[in-house]
């Protein structure tokens, strides 16, 4: 596999080898599912730069998590690339990484890519289930005409597995209401989601593992990022999604995840800086909570809370 001529982190070579590295980071620059703004091809790279600015050391997890060794892939070529030839591109990437038996996070690019990963991790064990943070249901059939739009990413997966949990939604349609209320679709908006927290954790804990999440930037407030496509007002604050995440990867099997719909803009450097530390907790979050032969390869005094 080609690495990135820029790491994810900035880190030494020790730590950022395909072989040795635990958790391998997929740049994926695409935006041809997008319906709005613009920004999210250049996301990635953005998210990359910025990480070389954060600290090593969790200070809520109280461990370095960059020691597990964290790859940074080359981003593929998607110049004028259709939607269908995107969705092969990256099924064809997620599943030789994951044959690899790597800890696979994928970074967009729009939402319309998360089908293609999905697509590969269902084909591993058909009992996957995933949990979507967004403002938007994501539940169109097709949206201007494509199947394949970021507005349709939910349809996609549930023709794939019916085991989903979609969490902070801020704007969904009537047909997308329909839908929910007709197939009973866990579908927790940010006001719901507030009001009682433990009702969505309790459907969470029923899912079948293993679990993919699928986070849309979209679904923080403002004050968090407010460079993304989409933008509604009213979402996680840092600490709310902090909380939540914990919880998922606390109670579940998370076997990979992406964070999409990021757009780099010259006059936002908070929103990739924002993006970078998410993608770090999530990575430290699944060291922390996964059972001990998942860290086999790493020394485990470096993990001194590593939980029973």
């Amino acid at each position: 596999m080609q690495l990135n001529d820029k790491s994810y982190l900035d880190l030494e070579a020790e730590f950022c080898q395909y072989e040795s590295a635990k958790v391998v980071i997929l740049p994926f620059p695409y935006e041809g599912g997008i319906s709005s703004g613009g920004g999210t091809g250049e996301a990635p790279a953005a998210v990359i730069e910025a990480s070389a600015q954060l600290e090593f050391y969790d200070e809520i997890l109280k461990f370095e998590p960059y020691r597990a060794g964290i790859a940074t892939l080359a981003p593929p070529d998607l110049n004028g690339m259709s939607p269908e030839r995107m969705f092969d591109t990256i099924y064809a990437l997620a599943r030789r990484v994951l044959a690899d038996g790597k800890f696979l996070i994928v970074v967009g690019g729009d939402h319309s890519i998360s089908s293609g990963y999905c697509q590969a991790l269902f084909e591993k064990d058909h009992s996957l289930s995933v949990v979507q943070i967004d403002a938007h249901s994501d539940l169109r059939d097709s949206y201007l005409g494509s199947k394949l739009s970021h507005a349709s990413i939910m349809s996609r997966v549930r023709e794939m597995t019916k085991n989903t949990l979609q969490v902070g939604m801020r704007a969904i349609s009537r047909e997308e209401a329909e839908l929910i209320e007709q197939e009973k679709i866990p579908v927790f908006t940010m006001t719901e989601y507030r009001k009682d927290p433990e009702a969505a954790i309790t459907i969470l804990k029923r899912l079948p593992n293993p679990v993919f999440i699928t986070l849309d930037v979209d679904a923080f407030d403002w004050s968090v990022i407010w460079s993304t496509g989409t933008p509604e007002p009213g979402g996680f604050t840092w600490d709310e999604m902090m909380a939540f995440l914990t919880a998922i990867f606390q109670h579940k099997q998370v076997v990979g995840f992406d964070v999409v719909e990021l757009s780099a803009s010259p006059f936002d450097r908070n929103s990739p800086h924002a993006v970078a530390k998410l993608i770090y907790r999530m990575i430290g979050l699944w060291l922390h909570y996964q059972p001990a032969s998942a860290l086999d390869l790493i020394d485990p005094c470096l993990f001194p809370h590593q939980p029973a």
